[in-house]
């Protein structure tokens, strides 16, 4: 089955609002084994929608849309539905009573406005909305099939998962041959670095494919087989997966959906570790994407933002001359800090960061992007170096995830670069 996602709202088109509602279904489909081979974006306007249903009806199986089912005037999708499937818009009394009692619920008035939300194509199964107010619409005609959705992600994705793929599941013939895929989770690697690693691609894959995705944190490796049958495509992705981790394991960290800061929270707690953070640059993020995850007070005893110099020097007994004589972003401070979170905390690892993020503070000697990243255990201490980029933000999340990676090398006894 081949498909195109059409994601319908001005609001798409001038940026102002994210389009995660494309990569979800995207990615949803393709698990479900179905091609997903066009993704359109359009404005709230009625020739370019009903001009775009007609290129993806003619050269697509299932049409997948979302957006533009509310009940404002700018909320065209519905009625243009109809338009093009020449069918009338007819009040459904299960969608009304849907409404009013979700406004009921929620002890709200509900506005006139609303009932239009009512009016659907006679030509479309009503798909009930349990979290909104717009109801989805599937259409079957010509062995096709158009789903019609709302723009409001959570909406969307209740309405994709408890409607849309049961549905689909239905219509699905069963394949000659099955696809698996994998992506493996690296950080700490530059993508042109990672891919020399493979040597001859060709001889690598036999095959099978490998999409590089780089992004500030690291680069996915998605890997994707197409063999006779299950067992034979378990066992070629298995293959392949055993022969990237024996030269680039080390900066792997995890699979598919997997985040470092989980990773790293079930290192520590399976082996019963504690962990102290001391935050200059980062100002506390580190600690905020650990604690992300339930289960954090198991392992992280405490963490502490120092962002000046008194209170490197006030809670973490930081030398003054050292801040002095090598500046607050330096090797020995940062060593200073590690060994201070961890005699003030008592915890097995002390970890600490510090550095310039920028836009300013930069120097010849230290330019902006600099970030010096100190662990202590029982075993000693180290400080690792590491350059970023002038942008702030994006150096904020990089030096976490750094500090994060760090910490999950030393745990498993992996070597840290220099």
């Amino acid at each position: 089955m081949k498909a195109q996602i059409i994601t319908i709202g001005d609001e798409l088109l001038i940026g102002q609002t994210l389009n995660s509602n494309a990569s979800f279904i995207g990615k949803t489909l393709t698990d479900f084994e179905i091609e997903v081979l066009k993704q359109v974006v359009i404005g709230d306007d009625e020739h370019a929608i009903l001009s775009e249903f007609e290129t993806a009806w003619k050269n697509f199986d299932l049409v997948i849309v979302t957006g533009g089912l509310g009940p404002t005037h700018d909320d065209i999708t519905c009625a243009t539905v109809a338009k093009f499937f020449n069918s009338d818009l007819e009040k459904n009394i299960e969608v009304l009573k849907d409404i009013k009692e979700r406004f009921a619920r929620l002890n709200r008035t509900m506005a006139l406005v609303n009932e239009t939300q009512a009016m659907v194509p006679k030509i479309a199964s009503v798909i009930r909305n349990y979290y909104g107010t717009a109801p989805g619409l599937w259409i079957e005609q010509d062995n096709k099939i158009m789903a019609v959705m709302p723009g409001v992600p959570y909406e969307m994705k209740k309405m994709m998962t408890n409607y849309i793929i049961p549905k689909l599941s239905g219509k699905m013939t069963a394949s000659v041959t099955v696809t698996k895929r994998l992506t493996l989770l690296t950080t700490g690697i530059a993508e042109s670095t990672l891919f020399a690693k493979f040597g001859d691609m060709d001889e690598f894959l036999q095959g099978a494919k490998l999409a590089f995705l780089p992004s500030q944190f690291g680069v996915k490796l998605r890997l994707t087989v197409t063999e006779v049958n299950e067992e034979a495509a378990f066992n070629k992705l298995n293959e392949l997966e055993q022969k990237i981790r024996s030269f680039a394991g080390r900066y792997i960290y995890g699979k598919d959906e997997d985040e470092l800061a989980e990773v790293v929270g079930n290192l520590l707690k399976e082996r019963g570790l504690t962990l102290a953070v001391a935050e200059s640059c980062t100002g506390g993020n580190i600690c905020s994407m650990l604690t992300d995850f339930s289960g954090s007070s198991k392992f992280l005893e405490r963490g502490v933002v120092v962002y000046s110099n008194a209170a490197k020097v006030e809670l973490l007994n930081v030398d003054e001359d050292a801040i002095t004589t090598y500046g607050a972003v330096s090797k020995e401070v940062a060593q200073e800090m590690a060994e201070g979170i961890k005699a003030i905390s008592g915890t097995d690892i002390g970890l600490s960061i510090t550095g310039i993020l920028g836009p300013t503070g930069g120097s010849d000697q230290k330019p902006v992007g600099t970030v010096f990243i100190g662990i202590c255990d029982q075993n000693g201490c180290t400080v690792h170096k590491l350059n970023f980029g002038d942008d702030r933000i994006l150096n904020k999340q990089r030096a976490s995830q750094a500090a994060l990676d760090i910490v999950r090398k030393n745990i498993l006894g992996i070597p840290l670069d220099a």
